[in-house]
């Protein structure tokens, strides 16, 4: 049979072919001199082992040396397993199973298919292959793969493999459409080279031949899914760098379908076949070795197969490319703003490749709503707007170095497109990213670009179609230089699932979905705001400076307020306005700070916030911001907790506002807490209920609602000495199990409760503690589960027990905890620096303590019962956790009753509780 020759791969093998295989006869020579004749196929897997170890080396220190050339290690990974699989088949042929006389029958081609086939593999990507056999299997056949398969399954290779001939190739390909792109992509590595002429003859024939829609269609199906399945996003912070939107396998996808309709071999042919130009070509091929690279060094940094960019594989990957931390920004910051970037350029490959099949009929057009929202939807014309024109169901222009003159048109581009629905075509958006250049000082502060913009903004019922195609061609960055700054940023940190401008666009479509009505279940106080009218440009363009200054050194509060201060004025906003968003930029985190960290139930609190926000006019707007905010994160980060603090927050600090709140007020609140225990205790006697409502002080009654109450009420009757009694109940407005404790005082009661709660799973969201004249301790927890679901009835008696047993000291709630508190291997590379502030103005009877660190298991316990060592009392607790960042504030006494106004006591209180956060077992899990 015709052999087919050693597979060159353009050169980049670290090993050849004819060595190797010398080294294996030597081996197999020296094993049948020993006698060893069964040991042949252990000796070639010696020998095969040591030589991939020593290439995979070669390889990855040169890829060390040049962190860059991902695309040639590849090659060179792909070269490298072309050598090791075809001398494994030599030396099975030949040593093993030689067929001295073969029939017609016993021809086999060995192809490789996938990505094998295209000569690009990762450093421990599957080997795909293909054994193509002329009819049915023979027994030499069977005999020679399996053996074939033994030693790449010794070597560890992660093998795919089928045996198949070439009736079997076109039926499968017909049915299947990933068998079929394998077969697009084959190469023969070894055996028969007519055998591997046939079926490329009859590929392309029967069965490419005039097939290239319904390939094209099922592609773009199949990368729909692929994205719906990864997130829908291209700027998730954790991507699949194969997977995901923006991945690799976009790229491929073009090239799978410029070599199905086309048979082009290499992407740069998809230039002389028109699909692509020579400058997108060089996009692509810039893309295509940053995606590589990044691929490769996240396979040897895992040691494995992996294409997940977890956070802590992004901080090696990062620091093997080079990027180096600057002031404000990380260097994993500044790779990962580098990735975003070259995702956002192959979306954008992916829209021009398309477009140019829709202009030769492979893929179907869209269709032409856009023009007959213009004739029927009421805009008062009935042709195309001057300067543009429909191209294939898609507005462009008509004369772009006309259109160009006036560099007004640009913005004119997306306006128009947003205001008909329309898609914009390729062409117009690449004329639009040439000529960024255009947008100067003069055209930013131009009445009519302003005008152009804001009605964009404001004119729509959603304007992020538009700021999106503005942003991913980079107008949105020229108009508003300041914003450039932020597209692609990565914030590394687990709280956030978007980039910097997505998060913002994101924000504003939020926005936009509460106007018209969509929320209004989920928002019903931030949906009335806005159904009852409000300043709308300052809303929307507040939202979209609030994270402006992000990636810079300072404070980004601080340095986007001064950066809107320039940017308002500039966008024609009178002095009112500008003032307003200034204001709300600054303050954009106050609210959902003084809700998440604060007792709402203390009104100094209140107060204090009401005096920071001043007018009903900022409060409004800063809620329906702050909610938008939240929302803007990502998926599940709003929930019915959050919306109960900014509610309650919102409507305390409303009547302050209108009214105020004094004394009077308070006492008022505290006297209605009273009436409503006695109306809801209709079978205790007259004796009892005085005896309870005279056993508590004032800030229980406003600290806490009426179904705790009644929960305490009946629990403290029934309690024996030294025992405890517990209420598990499942609170739905805040998404959580309320679990109320009722004891004998004693010092620590808190510290241990939270441990128990720690040791059984269970999330402390907010925390109340009280003590009665007559020595009980009533601590309150809200707690959830670890997806963040209110804590299930089934494990309460199990909570219930250890709870119990960790008062009665039967168990060591620190040493329990140990094996639970390690940070996860993801995580391990996240720096959190601890913070821990007094505040003595912010409460007029407690010292306000605050600790921002990381979280972790057992955190919450090991702050208490340091607080408590130091004969510190805690009253409540306020628990926000923001990814891996948590904050817990504690509102606390000292043992005489007062506030922490020494600063000798202040600093030894910050030394334990500093030490008591670094008390925790070194690891990860």
């Amino acid at each position: 049979m015709t052999v087919a020759p050693a597979p060159t791969a353009q050169t980049p093998s670290p090993l050849s072919r004819e060595t190797l295989s010398a080294r294996c006869d030597s081996a197999i020579l020296a094993a049948k001199e020993a006698g060893d004749t069964a040991g042949v196929r252990r000796a070639v897997v010696t020998v095969l082992s040591e030589a991939l170890s020593e290439g995979r080396a070669k390889i990855a220190l040169d890829l060390e040396a040049y962190p860059f050339d991902g695309r040639l290690a590849a090659a060179s990974y792909s070269a490298l397993m072309d050598v090791v699989v075809s001398t494994a088949l030599d030396l099975a042929r030949d040593h093993l199973h030689p067929a001295h006389t073969p029939t017609s029958s016993e021809r086999m081609a060995l192809l490789a298919v996938g990505g094998f086939g295209r000569g690009e593999m990762a450093p421990f990507s599957d080997v795909d292959l293909l054994f193509l056999t002329p009819y049915k299997q023979t027994a030499w056949g069977e005999s020679l793969v399996e053996t074939v398969l033994y030693i790449l399954w010794d070597l560890k290779l992660k093998v795919g493999q089928s045996v198949r001939n070439i009736d079997d190739c076109l039926r499968l390909g017909r049915e299947d459409f990933t068998i079929r792109t394998a077969l697009l992509e084959r190469r023969l590595i070894w055996g028969d080279q007519g055998l591997s002429d046939e079926l490329d003859d009859r590929l392309w024939n029967d069965l490419f031949k005039d097939t290239g829609p319904e390939f094209v269609e099922a592609k773009l199906d199949e990368r729909e899914t692929r994205h719906s399945r990864h997130g829908g996003s291209r700027y998730l912070v954790e991507p699949n760098i194969k997977e995901s939107k923006g991945g690799l396998r976009d790229l491929q996808t073009l090239y799978w379908i410029g070599k199905y309709l086309y048979n082009v071999e290499q992407p740069y042919q998809l230039v002389d076949k028109g699909l692509l130009t020579a400058e997108e070509l060089a996009v692509f091929s810039e893309a295509e070795a940053f995606l590589w690279s990044t691929r490769c060094h996240l396979h040897l940094v895992a040691g494995r197969a992996n294409e997940q960019l977890t956070f802590d594989m992004q901080v090696e990957v990062a620091s093997r490319l080079g990027f180096e931390d600057t002031e404000g920004q990380l260097g994993v910051e500044r790779f990962m703003q580098a990735y975003f970037r070259q995702a956002r350029a192959v979306g954008e490959l992916s829209r021009i490749f398309l477009v140019a099949l829709e202009a030769r009929h492979i893929k179907a057009k869209p269709t032409i709503a856009g023009r007959l929202r213009w004739v029927l939807g009421g805009m008062g014309r009935d042709t195309t707007p001057e300067g543009f024109q429909l191209q294939d169901g898609r507005l462009t222009v008509e004369e772009p170095e006309k259109f160009c003159a006036d560099p007004i048109n640009i913005l004119r581009l997306f306006a128009e497109g947003l205001e008909s629905d329309t898609l914009i075509h390729p062409d117009a958006l690449r004329m639009a990213a040439q000529n960024l250049d255009l947008i100067t000082d003069e055209v930013r502060r131009d009445p009519r670009t302003n005008e152009i913009f804001l009605n964009m903004l404001l004119g729509h019922e959603n304007p992020e179609r538009g700021l999106r195609r503005m942003n991913e061609t980079g107008v949105l960055g020229a108009f508003i230089p300041e914003f450039e700054n932020i597209v692609a940023m990565m914030q590394f940190n687990m709280y956030h699932h978007y980039t910097v401008d997505e998060h913002t666009i994101t924000c504003i479509s939020v926005l936009s979905k509460i106007e018209r009505g969509e929320l209004v279940e989920d928002l019903p106080v931030a949906s009335s705001i806005l159904k009852d009218g409000v300043n709308r440009k300052v809303l929307y363009i507040a939202l979209l400076l609030h994270d402006i200054g992000k990636g810079r050194p300072e404070d980004h509060s601080v340095i986007g307020a001064e950066l809107a201060s320039v940017i308002c004025p500039r966008l024609g906003l009178d002095e009112a306005d500008s003032e307003l968003v200034v204001w709300l930029v600054r303050n954009h985190l106050l609210m959902s700070d003084v809700a998440q960290k604060r007792d709402i139930s203390d009104p100094r609190t209140v107060s204090d916030f009401a005096g920071a926000v001043a007018s009903q006019k900022r409060l409004k707007l800063l809620l329906v911001l702050t909610v938008c905010d939240i929302m803007g994160v990502g998926p599940n980060t709003w929930n019915n907790w959050k919306a109960v603090l900014l509610r309650q927050l919102y409507n305390a600090t409303r009547d302050v506002l209108t009214g105020g709140i004094d004394t009077i007020e308070r006492d008022r609140r505290v006297k209605d807490a009273k009436a409503a225990l006695r109306a809801s205790l209709t079978d205790f006697s007259e004796a009892q209920i005085t005896q309870e409502l005279d056993r508590h002080y004032p800030p229980y009654w406003a600290g806490l609602g009426t179904g705790t109450h009644v929960a305490v009420a009946r629990l403290i009757p029934e309690l024996a000495l030294d025992a405890v009694g517990d209420d598990y109940t499942e609170d739905p407005d805040r998404d959580a199990t309320r679990a109320t404790y009722v004891t004998g005082d004693h010092p620590g009661i808190f510290s241990r409760l939270a441990g128990a709660l720690a040791l059984v799973g269970a999330n402390v969201r907010d925390a109340r503690t009280y003590t009665t004249s007559d020595g009980y301790a009533i601590s309150v927890f809200w707690i959830q589960d670890a997806e963040g679901h209110p804590y299930e009835a089934a494990r309460h008696a199990r909570l219930s027990k250890m709870v119990g047993r960790a008062l009665r000291g039967e168990v060591v709630t620190r040493e329990a905890l140990a094996p639970k508190d390690k940070i996860k291997r993801r995580e391990a590379d996240f720096v959190v620096p601890t913070t821990i502030t007094f505040d003595n103005t912010g409460s007029d009877i407690f010292t306000i303590i605050e600790v921002d660190t990381r979280d972790r298991p057992g955190l919450l316990h090991d702050l208490t019962r340091a607080l408590a060592a130091a004969n510190i009392n805690i009253f409540s607790a306020i628990i926000a956790t923001y990814g891996e960042q948590a904050v817990d504030t504690f509102y606390a006494k000292d043992l005489f009753g007062l506030k922490l106004h020494s600063e000798n006591k202040r600093d030894a209180v910050e030394r334990a509780l500093r030490q008591a956060i670094m008390r925790r077992p070194e690891g990860t899990e």
